[in-house]
């Protein structure tokens, strides 16, 4: 008879991952710090702050950030703070999909799954894309954005970013560390650089409304159309700050992976929430401040945060600085592929994907969801092949972001004292009910200015996605999709999670 194997004593980490009914397969070695880079370097202010500051800037002038930013911060963290609570007493790599499914039951989690997936894969290819379209017009000027090359730079960033994320979380860990400390670091540089060598400090700029809407480069509009409407004009310019304060449920995807996760996944989607809203509006505040013409920066749409840089600052001095944002850009791609890949992963795991047999394969010499990576990886510059344009994706995966943690929080609102008792060491307490309802509100108002023009194609994609779940759910998912691990787990259960984590400490060695 053999010996048994010395499998490691379990944590508290791995016994509660075993009441939830899962396997500890993933390798568990993040720390607070590491749970809240990942969700730094997914918002990354570096990334939509910059690529996305014509989309604030060109509806109503410095308003836009110096009001507008602070107001969707405050609202983006109390969507934080309700999601911290869920994740506390669930945490696991599923997470929208999984609180939704506990709260509300199988097909409100099965839904929640394909928005938050289709949301973090459209975002990966909202981030890549920005990349190309930032270097190109930070290095390149005079060039145009061409669809076939943006393509082959897209599918060659993503396949990198994939295949470090296939080489173990602990390469991964390294990278999102760095880059939580590099987008401080260089938000700072950037910010106390344009502070310096402003013309002048008028800050009335950051609270007077300006009508930007209209603006035409050449045959292109700058941002929004023509309205007369301001205060319409001002809500528009609130998706910058949108675009950029999202993928902080990333802290939650890696639970399995973080030690301490009860406690430290809501502390990290808190925090980066508030660290990322804060440096981030100092640093928009700063580059309106550092503007010697507005409406000359208002006309240059894209470009606008790039003529200003440039505009203000040595030639060489900004190359340098335009080259370190490039750098945080990629890394908030990065750290996206480790986000969307266990989501992926975890759906996979109870049976939700076409060939979720394959998707939820771990390997046991990197201890990472191999194909989840690949399949996450692939799907998002499959995106950008139909949706070229950059503001398009951006709308896009906004929408399925915001859907996707609305549905949690209004389950959980409903559910929070009725059949949800039992809640984890970081709560809210009498709290939770007011900011789940200013959550989802908010959630469905930001819904809605996503899809106006000139992004009424995202209402199209969106409202597909809608009418195909709608239909695959009841022809097929509702009789076929088991859902997750739900009440005591039966004697097969337990085998089940023995011999997956017997299968991976085997390999490991």
């Amino acid at each position: 008879m053999p010996a048994p194997l010395d499998l490691p004593p379990e944590s508290d980490d791995v016994r509660t991952l075993h009441k939830l009914g899962y396997a500890q397969e993933l390798s568990r070695v993040l720390g607070g710090f590491s749970n809240f880079a990942i969700s730094m370097s997914i918002i990354c202010i570096l990334a939509g702050g910059i690529t996305s500051f014509h989309v604030g800037y060109c509806s109503v002038g410095g308003a836009a950030i110096g009001l507008g930013w602070p107001l969707v911060c405050v609202f983006s963290l109390c969507v934080a703070a309700t999601m911290g609570q869920i994740a506390s007493a669930f945490p696991t790599a599923g997470g929208l999909y999984h609180w939704a499914a506990i709260l509300g039951g199988r097909g409100w989690g099965w839904v929640t799954a394909w928005f938050n997936l289709a949301g973090l894969v459209t975002v990966l290819a909202s981030i890549n894309v920005g990349t190309y379209r930032f270097a190109l017009g930070a290095f390149y000027p005079e060039a145009k954005p061409d669809p076939m090359e943006q393509f082959w730079v897209v599918l060659l960033l993503t396949v990198s970013q994939a295949i470090v994320n296939h080489r173990g979380i602990r390469v991964t860990q390294v990278l999102t560390d760095f880059s939580g400390y590099w987008i401080l670091l260089i938000a700072t540089v950037l910010t106390v650089s344009l502070l310096v060598a402003a013309p002048s400090h008028d800050l009335s700029r950051l609270w007077t409304f300006t009508n930007y809407s209209g603006l035409q480069d050449g045959d292109a509009l700058v941002a929004w159309p023509r309205t007369e409407s301001v205060p319409w004009l001002f809500a528009l310019g609130f998706l910058l700050a949108a675009y950029t304060i999202t993928g902080f449920d990333a802290s939650a995807h890696v639970s399995e992976e973080t030690e301490g996760a009860a406690r430290n996944v809501p502390r990290g989607i808190v925090r980066s929430v508030l660290v990322s809203g804060v440096f981030g509006w100092v640093m928009l505040c700063a580059v309106v401040l550092a503007m010697r013409d507005p409406d000359a920066a208002a006309a240059k749409g894209t470009g606008a945060f790039v003529f200003t840089l440039e505009d203000v600052l040595p030639k060489w001095y900004s190359v340098v600085l335009l080259g370190c944002i490039v750098v945080a850009q990629y890394l908030c791609g990065l750290a996206t592929v480790t986000s969307a890949s266990r989501m992926a992963y975890a759906f996979a795991r109870d049976g939700g994907l076409p060939g979720s047999r394959w998707v939820r394969f771990v390997s046991p010499r990197f201890r990472t969801p191999v194909v989840a990576i690949w399949v996450v990886a692939l799907a998002s510059v499959a995106f950008t092949a139909y949706a070229e344009v950059y503001e398009t994706i951006a709308a896009v995966c906004v929408i399925y972001l915001y859907v996707s943690y609305v549905l949690p929080t209004a389950i959980g609102l409903v559910a929070h004292g009725r059949w949800w008792t039992e809640l984890g060491p970081w709560h809210l307490g009498r709290w939770f009910r007011p900011l789940a309802v200013v959550s989802v509100i908010g959630c469905g108002g930001l819904i809605v200015i996503g899809m106006q023009p000139p992004n009424e194609k995202a209402a199209v994609v969106v409202g597909g996605t809608v009418v195909l779940l709608g239909v695959w759910w009841f022809a097929v998912a509702r009789r076929t999709f088991p859902g997750p691990p739900v009440g005591a787990l039966t004697p097969q259960q337990r085998a089940e999670i023995a011999a997956a984590e017997v299968r991976v400490h085997e390999g490991a060695k």
